[in-house]
């Protein structure tokens, strides 16, 4: 499963980088809010720093609007995803940047039948927000795996972009289900080299390793 990191901290992604947890990269106008920065500079930033997809989002509500910012987009950098929102207008715009050959990103998708049409429409990636359901009593993951039977039904080369995503056992599952892509947060990356049980084991050998009185330098 490939790692997205949802954020436009440039140090973050930096950080994850270097250690080769970074497949690409998600931004939002949210996200794009708090790191206060231009969104040209923070995502020309981000798009040098890695080779992946980066993902910058429309902000108008009809298609013509989205194909001009998403053409406008695209000229930050080759490695620039479009990223347009799961309504009609935003299908109409996925089949024509992506019938010029332009990486789209379908967002806020909430049901399978969304994914079937952002599959159709051409999409690069379709984002299904796990968390967002799981806010509402639904279960996110129920909907990660419909996408990927009716994907895999069909064949289709959309790939599953696991969106918000707030555990590390959001990750577990998503990659237990087959999804594609993960994008999270740093935080949540960070936090799935954690276990109790490692940090008990880790105590237990430094104590007894302090009994020898010896050292390695």
């Amino acid at each position: 499963m490939k790692f997205f990191v949802d954020t436009a901290d440039t140090a973050a992604i930096a950080e994850l980088n270097d250690l080769g947890m970074v497949d690409g990269v998600t931004t939002n106008p949210s996200i794009i809010m708090k790191s206060g920065r231009d969104i040209r500079e923070v995502t020309k930033e981000i798009c040098d720093m890695i080779d992946g997809p980066v993902s910058a989002e429309t902000v108008a509500l009809d298609a013509e609007g989205m194909i001009a910012e998403g053409r406008e987009l695209a000229k930050i950098a080759d490695n620039i995803t479009i990223k347009v929102p799961l309504t009609w207008d935003g299908l109409k715009a996925c089949r024509v940047l992506s019938g010029e050959g332009r990486m789209v990103n379908v967002t806020l998708c909430f049901s399978a039948n969304q994914a079937l049409l952002a599959a159709k429409a051409g999409a690069t990636f379709i984002s299904p927000f796990i968390g967002r359901l799981d806010d509402i009593n639904l279960d996110g993951m129920d909907l990660i795996a419909d996408i990927r039977q009716i994907y895999d039904n069909y064949g289709f080369e959309t790939q599953i972009l696991a969106a918000s995503i707030r555990s590390v056992n959001h990750m577990t599952e998503a990659a237990k289900i087959g999804a594609d892509v993960a994008t999270a947060p740093p935080d949540v990356i960070r936090k799935m080299a954690q276990h109790v049980l490692t940090d008990k084991g880790l105590e237990g050998f430094l104590k007894d390793w302090a009994k020898t009185g010896q050292k390695i330098l």
